[in-house]
């Protein structure tokens, strides 16, 4: 019986050898068998090789359990090397490409019109940025040995945009003209020439479309039109005319628009003040005062300087409204929408059109290849008809794929509706009743004069919380 018992311990495993899932730790676990034995270091080492145990072995740990075995507990005897990823290259640029859209705000709350510093000017041969190279990564090893492969950095690429050009090794962009450096959003850096016009835009000029900056040390009088691929920068007043730039527009003085002139932005809109005017911009827009307008605005709308008021008309936003003074105390109606990007909600309204309308198209064209096809089964139809009957099947065909493309945008941009942004409506000093506040779906009428405060949205409600100094 004795006998028995001794050989049911030998055959029991008095070393259990164990790694993590990833093979990046191995853990020993002795048997304690209660029959006095003891463990040697080379037992320990040939139960690990014979488990693959090969790297990253911790003989001081090894050791230690030979002298003081540590019982059913497992012990860590073997450490791999983790891998190290590389880092991607970057572009260094040599100009400052944050946007300072706002105008100084002097003491006693006036506002510097005057001194904007939104143009950056170079000259041709200036290195406009520099390619940090990438850092490759280290690969590593298992405690079985086996290599695990870093991921190495990725290269970065020159922001390469119009009248510019690589330098001879490539690693650097340079201007090739004399003009204003300008990072768009788009992710290239452009230099653009400047077309200046000396007094007013009138008959003696006529309307302009110009592929780099404008600058007009006059008016801008109505019914006259800019279009620029850059900036479009106006010392004087605009009227009823049509502002179009790729990229800011900036009116030292403002715009009365007598309820035709438009400012149309695919960056920020800087003024003194925008009047009867319908502006949209999908950066930010800044102003002392906007009265009587509509805007819409990807970004943004701040009203600083001595005013800071917004007043009548509709202001839709994509992030917050920040002003002095919202409303007036006559209740003039004023709406605002914030948290939703006027431009996505714009683009679902034409989907829908267009869905709609193809819809009858798909329905107008399947009639009359129903028709024709009847007319064919009972007679052969002459030339004239079986090319109709080709057409209305290759256009029907076109806007059944047409509208599976549209249903799809339409389902994306429901997806973006439906987000909620952290937008906020902010008043220094007063919003009046008369005003209208959206923040995503939801609306608040305000019915009585808030004082310095915070309109936020909080679940399906508007909450009014403390203001704060603009």
């Amino acid at each position: 019986m004795s006998f028995n018992g001794e050989q049911n311990i030998a055959e029991e495993p008095r070393i259990i050898v164990n790694t993590s899932p990833d093979l990046m730790s191995a853990y020993i676990r002795l048997r304690n068998l209660s029959d006095g034995y003891s463990f040697t270091k080379d037992e320990l080492l040939d139960e690990l090789r014979i488990r693959g145990v090969s790297y990253g072995l911790k003989d001081e740990v090894i050791e230690s359990l030979v002298i003081s075995p540590v019982y059913d507990s497992n012990i860590l005897v073997a450490e791999g090397l983790p891998a190290v990823n590389g880092v991607n290259g970057k572009v260094n640029f040599e100009f400052d490409i944050s946007v300072h859209d706002a105008p100084a705000i002097l003491e006693e709350e006036k506002v510097n019109y005057k001194e904007l510093n939104l143009i950056k000017n170079v000259n041709a041969q200036t290195v406009l940025c520099t390619l940090v190279p990438p850092v490759q990564g280290e690969d590593g090893l298992n405690v079985k040995g086996d290599k695990i492969k870093a991921i190495h950095g990725k290269p970065a690429v020159l922001p390469r945009g119009k009248n510019v050009r690589p330098s001879e090794d490539g690693q650097s962009l340079v201007a090739l003209i004399d003009g204003q450096v300008d990072y768009q959003n788009d992710n290239t850096v452009n230099v653009f020439s400047t077309y200046e016009v000396k007094d007013d835009v009138d008959n003696s000029v006529g309307n302009i479309n110009f592929i780099g900056n404008v600058t007009v040390r006059g008016n801008v009088l109505a019914g006259f039109s800019i279009e620029a691929g850059g900036n479009v920068e106006v010392w004087g007043v605009v009227e009823a005319a049509n502002i179009t730039a790729k990229g800011k527009i900036i009116l030292r003085k403002g715009v009365s628009g007598l309820g035709k002139g438009t400012l149309t932005s695919e960056s920020d809109i800087v003024a003194k003040y925008i009047e009867n005017s319908i502006v949209s911009a999908k950066g930010d827009i800044s102003a002392e005062a906007i009265m009587h307008s509509t805007v819409k605005c990807g970004g943004s709308v701040k009203l600083s300087g001595r005013k800071g008021l917004l007043v009548g008309g509709s202001t839709r936003v994509g992030r917050e409204v920040a002003a002095k003074v919202i409303g007036s105390p006559m209740a003039i109606n004023t709406e605002i929408e914030a948290g939703l990007d006027p431009a996505v909600r714009e683009r679902y309204r034409v989907v829908k059109e267009e869905i709609s309308q193809i819809e009858i198209d798909i329905k107008k064209a399947d009639q009359a290849v129903t028709l024709l096809k009847k007319l064919e089964q009972a007679a052969p139809l002459s030339d004239e008809k079986k090319e109709i009957l080709v057409k209305s099947t290759r256009t029907k065909i076109f806007f059944a794929s047409r509208l599976r493309e549209l249903e799809d945008e339409k389902n994306s941009l429901d997806e973006k509706l439906q987000e909620n942004f952290p937008s906020k409506i902010k008043a220094s000093d007063y919003i009046y009743p008369g005003t209208k506040v959206s923040i995503g779906s939801t609306m608040m009428y305000v019915k009585e004069v808030l004082q310095n405060c915070t309109l936020y949205r909080e679940g399906a409600d508007i909450k009014v919380g403390p203001g704060e100094r603009y």
